[in-house]
Parts: C-alpha cells; sequence; structure tokens
C-alpha cells in the first residue's frame, strides 16, 4: 500500500492531525478493504462534520502482525460507496455513520439506525422479515423481566428454531460523545467511568492514556503496575460473575451461588484500593488518584489466595458436572472464519480459536513489561466463551500477584499540563470484554474537537445475532449471557 495513501502509528501515540492523509473515497474503500483482506482489522471507522459542510470519513486499521495502526481519511457529501459488501466489518459502523453525519453509504445491506429509534407509527424501525408456512416472529424487549438494561431482540423461528434474530439497541443512548466535546473538563473522567458502569477502570485508562500522550507525560512506573492490578480486578470480578450467571441461566445453584459471592471478593479488593467496588476515582490522568501501603498490599494478597480456592471450587463444578457441558456444548457456535469477518474482540473472539488481544498485540503500561499469555478455546460455542473466562481468570489472578509483590516504589501521578493542539491519538486497552478504541482529537486550542469510544460491545452485538442462527429459541438467555454485552456503551 503506498505510504501517501495512509499513516503508521502505535497505541498511544500522538500525531499531527495534518499528517493523516486525505485521499479519495475510491482510494479510502481500497485501503479498507485490502487492509482487512490482508488480516488487518478496523478499530474505529467514524465520521466529523467539516465546516465545509462535507463529512470526513476517518479509519484506524490495528495490523496485530506489525503492531501498528494505520489511519487514513476521506471527504464525502452526501453519499459514498458502502464497504459493507465487500467488508462486513464495516457493517455497524456505517450504520453508525448514515445516523450520525446523514452521510449515506450507497449499497449498504441493511442500512438502519443503530440508537435512534423513529418515535413515529410511519417511521417505524422495518425489520427483517422471514416468509414462509409455518414461520412466525417472537419480539422481546426491549423491558425484560430481570433488572438488567433495555434492548429489543426480534426473532423470526420456524418452530423453536431461530433462523435470524435481529438486535435493536439504543434505548441507552445518552449523548456522551457529544459531550466530550470543548474538554476536558471537570465532568470529562465522570464520563468516561460511566461509559459502561461495569467498565469503569478500562474506559478511564483509555481515557488517561489519550490524556497523557496529547500531554506527553508519562505515568511512574508505580501508577502503572497499579493501573494493571486495578484493570485485572475488574476483569476478574466480571469474569467470575458471568460464570455464576451462566450456570444460573441452566439452572445449576451451587456454581451459581458461590460465583455470586466470589465476585463480591473482587468488588471489594478494588474498594481497598481506592474506597469504590467499581473503581471510580482510581485512574486519573497522569497516574492514579490513591496509592497502597504494605498493609493493604498484605490483605490483597490474602484475599487473591482466598479467592483464587473458592474461584477454583466453583469453576471445576462447572467442567465435571456432565450436564452442564450438555447445554454447553455446541450451543451458540461461531466458526474462526466468521470471528474474522464480522471483527469479533475479546473472550468472544478468543473462544473461536483467535489470538486477539491488545495487551500483546497492542501493550500499554505495565504489559509493555509484563505480559499475560493469551486465553483461547477452538470450538466457538457457549462452552468455549465460558472455559476462556476460566483461564483469563487464573492469569489474571497470578499477574496481580506478582505485581503486588515487586510493586516499584516512587510517586503515584505526575502533573499532566495542556493538551497538543490539532493533534490525533488512538488508546486502546483490553477490557474485560475485550478491545477498548478511544480516539481523541483536539483544536486548535488543545480542547477536544472530536472524540470517538468504541465499546467491545459495539463490535459483538452482531456477534449474538450469527450465534443464535439454526439454535431453539430457548437458548438465547445462554448464548446472550456468554457474550454479556453491554447496552449502554454501546448506546453512549
Amino acid at each position: 500500500m503506498p505510504a501517501a495513501l495512509s499513516t503508521h502509528t502505535s497505541n498511544g501515540e500522538p500525531i499531527a492531525l495534518q499528517a493523516v492523509p486525505r485521499v479519495s473515497m475510491e482510494d479510502f474503500r481500497n485501503i479498507v478493504v485490502e487492509s482487512v483482506r490482508d488480516g488487518a482489522r478496523i478499530a474505529a471507522l467514524f465520521g466529523q462534520r467539516q465546516d465545509t459542510g462535507t463529512v470526513r470519513l476517518f479509519v484506524v486499521l490495528a495490523d496485530a502482525n506489525a503492531g501498528t495502526l494505520s489511519l487514513s481519511s476521506a471527504e464525502v457529501a452526501e453519499k459514498y460507496p458502502s464497504l459493507t459488501a465487500e467488508c462486513p466489518q464495516a457493517h455497524w459502523f456505517e450504520r453508525e455513520i448514515a445516523e450520525q453525519c446523514g452521510v449515506i453509504p450507497q449499497g449498504h445491506p441493511w442500512l438502519k439506525p443503530i440508537r435512534i429509534q423513529p418515535s413515529t407509527p410511519a417511521n417505524a424501525p422495518n425489520f427483517f422479515k422471514v416468509a414462509g408456512e409455518e414461520i412466525h416472529e417472537v419480539g422481546v424487549g426491549p423491558v425484560h423481566a430481570g433488572v438488567i438494561e433495555p434492548g429489543h431482540f426480534r426473532f423470526q423461528c420456524h418452530g423453536e428454531n431461530v433462523l435470524h434474530l435481529e438486535i435493536a439497541l439504543g434505548y441507552q443512548h445518552r449523548g456522551v460523545e457529544r459531550a466530550l466535546i470543548g474538554g476536558p473538563n471537570k465532568r470529562t473522567s465522570h464520563y468516561m467511568e460511566t461509559l459502561a458502569g461495569d467498565t469503569t477502570i478500562g474506559h478511564a485508562t483509555a481515557f488517561c492514556q489519550a490524556m497523557e500522550a496529547l500531554a506527553n507525560r508519562q505515568p511512574p512506573a508505580r501508577a502503572q503496575a497499579l493501573r494493571g492490578i486495578a484493570l485485572e480486578l475488574e476483569r476478574l470480578a466480571n469474569h467470575t460473575g458471568d460464570l455464576g450467571a451462566l450456570a444460573g441461566d441452566i439452572g445449576y445453584l451451587p456454581t451459581a451461588s458461590y460465583c455470586g459471592r466470589i465476585r463480591g471478593d473482587f468488588v471489594n479488593a478494588t474498594a481497598l484500593l481506592c474506597g469504590s467496588r467499581f473503581g471510580r476515582g482510581f485512574v486519573r490522568p497522569g497516574g492514579v488518584g490513591f496509592d497502597v501501603d504494605d498493609a493493604r498490599v498484605a490483605q490483597l494478597l490474602e484475599k487473591m489466595e482466598q479467592a483464587l480456592r473458592d474461584v477454583t471450587i466453583a469453576a471445576n463444578l462447572l467442567w465435571s458436572t456432565s450436564s452442564v457441558r450438555a447445554r454447553f456444548e455446541n450451543v451458540g457456535m461461531i466458526s474462526r472464519r466468521t470471528c474474522h469477518d464480522l471483527g469479533l474482540v475479546g473472550p468472544a473472539a478468543r473462544a473461536c480459536g483467535v489470538e486477539r488481544d491488545v495487551r500483546q498485540e497492542f501493550p500499554f503500561g505495565i504489559y509493555r513489561f509484563f505480559q499475560v499469555p493469551v486465553s483461547t478455546f477452538q470450538t466457538g460455542d457457549v462452552f468455549a466463551r465460558a472455559y476462556v473466562r476460566w483461564l483469563e481468570i487464573q492469569r489474571s489472578l497470578n499477574f496481580i500477584r506478582d505485581q503486588l509483590k515487586t510493586l516499584p516504589p516512587g510517586s503515584i501521578r505526575t502533573e499532566t499540563k495542556s493538551l497538543a493542539a490539532d493533534t490525533m491519538v488512538v488508546s486502546l486497552v483490553e477490557g474485560w470484554r475485550g478491545e477498548i478504541c478511544h480516539v481523541a482529537m483536539t483544536d486548535e486550542h488543545g480542547k477536544f474537537g472530536h472524540y470517538k469510544v468504541v465499546d467491545p460491545s459495539f463490535h459483538n452485538w452482531i456477534g449474538v445475532a450469527m450465534a443464535m442462527r439454526d439454535q431453539q429459541i430457548s437458548d438465547f438467555p445462554l448464548c446472550n449471557k456468554s457474550f454479556n454485552l453491554s447496552y449502554c456503551g454501546h448506546d453512549l
């Protein structure tokens, strides 16, 4: 690919906005399609409205083999030829661009809003329909039986067999990205910590890395280690809770009960770091907001040892119980090829045998020096997505114990000054659901002119729909929980 058509950067490396090439739409399209065909992945694809009335499209292509991020852009007016037919990874992104910028990707196979639903019956969503004898439709949500977030799921079925699932979200839309423009300010960190409430540490870390890059500051080594500990605690709490929830979905109460309590141990460990079970206030630009003394380190180590013993018992009950395996295996299967085509991330991708993990491919913070092995499984079903969580639980616990025993001395925070003007940075973090991508762009005053957030759920919701094809409709709660995606993280 000619160098003039794209520019390369790395995770957390600032680059002047003028250094991002502006190419023709034809070249832009070829760059995306050919790069993905060669093994790269779309980390972000979005539009920014220009003063001239046009929309500038930006793409961030992640090449794991080279460990680099490629940036390119193109200006379009009212329409452009869709990428989706040749690059399915662009499907969700192009729907978002059409919704946010009013630019139509011509030839998109199923162009409809992904967040803002029409409010009048005349403009009601045009749901996909399957015609034929004995075909029926089942609508679920957006209000559900449990205390969970709202989302609408529409199934096209033949008997109990699901032919197609269409997912309609947007009920949690809060306009967060718009609220970030003109920042950073006193509210910005709060927005980041509540993008997805169960991923406070992940999103706060991605934001802080972007801020530090734009301010040309590096957090102290001790702060980097403490951030890594907090991020892995967040992973532990959510993976453990998911194993318990999966057990609950099939009525296997021993693991469900154990994991509910053990998850509490992990969030309480996070509270030991900063006073908040969700990690609010801990990760801050330039480092962390709280330090730990030797007594607290000893407490955390004791908690980790006890939690490892308990979660091992709870998890092994799953793998050794034939009735559990019968409900987990060969349910909600996704092939390795489908995973690549859709650009799935996190445990959902690793359960398909794909070694996709930001901590190893685009290492950040403490992971530049201490790696966590990538945990994979091959079958792409509910069992694989559960078992990958168990592998990651063990490796996260080992990582935390090692970091607590070797915490570097020194300060926990460095001052972050004003941000560079007219600059762009891509910040990637491996959250517990998968890759978190923040793209920060400053204006001539060093304020946010545009801020793009791609939560891992944005990549993976289409995976839930694909996993339900040719499945029994009664398997939907189990399949859905095996992904456990965020509604508000998607809706923003």
